[in-house]
């Protein structure tokens, strides 16, 4: 429906058929939508040259970004390292000893001392070691007894001898005495 003006009139012009009326819409939406589209292709060609520059800079960018991150692999593999050793070599036993002793303070069943057999294998071995020592001292003081027992024995055989012997020589003294007394008696 098209409104024209005329000397302060408005006149309507309304197509007869209904295929009319859809053609002069259609027309009409036509005529409204041609400078829309030359818009439109227009920031389409601006969106295609913008879309190129973004190629452009993402390729730049993409290129910065992988020289970046290898110059930031070269900065931290020493230093991951290091901080490898020294999680290894400080930390690590630490952690170690500390989860050890968590889990002996809740494990429920009693642990068993291995000092308690160790000290009982080397008080064995000194007890053996002192029964030794007084079986050998012992048996020097025996041999030295013994020694002084057939020294003993040999010097009071010989006491004994020396008293028999005197024993006898006074007895052969008193004998002969006597035999003398009886020979002049009988004399």
């Amino acid at each position: 429906m098209s409104l024209t003006q005329r000397n302060r009139r408005v006149a309507a012009q309304v197509p007869a058929t209904w295929m009319g009326r859809m053609k002069a819409q259609a027309a009409r939406t036509g005529q409204r939508m041609t400078p829309m589209a030359s818009q439109a292709r227009m920031a389409a060609a601006q969106a295609r040259i913008a879309a190129e520059q973004a190629r452009i800079a993402a390729d730049q960018a993409r290129m910065a970004a992988a020289h970046r991150i290898e110059d930031a692999r070269y900065w931290a593999a020493p230093r991951l390292e290091e901080a490898a050793h020294r999680v290894e070599d400080q930390i690590a036993p630490k952690v170690s000893s500390m989860l050890t002793a968590a889990a002996e303070r809740i494990d429920p069943t009693p642990t068993r001392s291995r000092r308690l057999p160790i000290m009982i294998l080397l008080t064995g071995i000194a007890v053996g070691a002192i029964g030794y020592m007084v079986y050998r001292r012992n048996a020097q003081q025996w041999t030295e007894q013994m020694k002084d027992s057939a020294s003993d024995a040999s010097r009071w055989a010989g006491e004994k001898a020396d008293q028999s012997a005197e024993s006898a020589d006074r007895a052969a003294t008193t004998v002969s005495e006597k035999a003398d007394e009886a020979s002049r008696k009988m004399q």
